[in-house]
């Protein structure tokens, strides 16, 4: 497997149970991220996104979203030396102007001094899958308003050309905790013949037992790409 895509669901049940504030969710997710990083190292997976924050997540209230970017910038700081001992890259994906300048800020610093590594830890943030395909549409149709390409030359390939992050493979495998049989607008386009996992699992109590759980069954699926 070269691409793992996870939605980390389950982070507010997670504290809810415990009598905890949702922030301590966060929290604890933020630990499983680490974790969970070290398995798709041991597993050789090179790329591994993470369905961090959703464009409708600005709805949600406004002290538990300033709270998820303050530990964002947190979690930054604490697990640069290890993306730098791992050459990891880190990547953002969606719509970066969205975040606060702090937020914004930090992250752009972590992308550029990690640049060059080769394995990747791609954020999603501020991100729809709807949104994406809007913006690739809006891309394309400027560039033949101007006249750069010709209408009939738009096909699958070149859309995918004009989503935000068109270097990355589709992920081979997408994974959602907490059992909700949903994508949410996560990775509409490059979904489309990825193999899903779901797991009862909240996020935080995801561990490598899950982990291996979810590969495993991967293993076992026959990818056919809509052939027979």
């Amino acid at each position: 497997m070269e691409h793992l895509a996870i939605i980390m669901d389950g982070n507010g049940r997670w504290a809810k149970a415990r009598g905890l504030p949702r922030s301590e969710g966060h929290r604890a997710g933020g630990e499983t991220v680490r974790r969970v990083l070290g398995f798709c190292q041991t597993a050789g997976i090179k790329y591994l996104t993470l369905y961090a924050f959703s464009v409708e997540n600005w709805k949600r209230p406004k002290a538990e979203v300033d709270a998820l970017m303050t530990l964002l910038v947190s979690y930054l700081a604490g697990e640069e030396e290890m993306l730098h001992k791992h050459q990891v890259r880190l990547r953002i994906m969606g719509r970066l102007e969205d975040l606060p300048e702090f937020a914004r800020e930090a992250l752009q610093r972590v992308e550029r001094a990690t640049e060059t590594y080769e394995r990747q830890l791609i954020l999603c943030l501020s991100y729809g899958g709807r949104t994406e395909i809007a913006a690739a549409a809006k891309r394309l149709a400027e560039r033949v308003a101007k006249g750069e390409i010709a209408l009939e030359a738009i096909d699958e390939q070149l859309f995918a050309q004009h989503l935000y992050l068109p270097d990355v493979p589709d992920p081979d495998l997408i994974v959602r905790t907490s059992g909700e049989m949903r994508l949410s607008n996560f990775l509409l386009w490059q979904a489309s013949y990825a193999e899903l996992y779901v797991t009862p699992v909240l996020w935080p109590d995801f561990d490598q037992a899950d982990f291996d759980a979810a590969l495993a069954a991967f293993e076992k699926r026959e990818r056919r790409y809509g052939g027979c």
